[in-house]
């Protein structure tokens, strides 16, 4: 069963680190440089295969999101410094990519 995941609060914790407070009070830390490398979108990872098409190198260490937007229920839209904001990252993934 999988478990109504939402979010409570989103805060910027320090220069490079987004804060999520989820609705059951866990609270994760995501570097927001390895959230632009993980960008799910069909420009960063093949559709098919699921395999990274973006090279981490690509990405500048000084990359910060410019914007944050709720998609439905599910997941957040991420706007980053370099332009780039096609990525939907689902609770379901950010979850998993931080699974403390």
């Amino acid at each position: 069963m999988q478990q109504d995941l939402g979010v409570r609060a989103i805060r910027q914790f320090d220069e490079r680190t987004l804060e999520i407070t989820w609705s059951d009070e866990k609270t994760c830390r995501y570097d927001v440089v390895n959230l632009r490398r993980r960008c799910p979108c069909a420009l960063c990872l093949d559709e098919w295969t699921r395999k990274p098409i973006l090279k981490p190198e690509a990405i500048d260490e000084s990359i910060r999101p410019v914007r944050i937007d709720s998609v439905g229920r599910y997941a957040l839209s991420i706007k980053f410094s370099d332009g780039h904001g096609t990525g939907i990252y689902t609770y379901q993934m950010l979850r998993e990519l931080n699974p403390q």
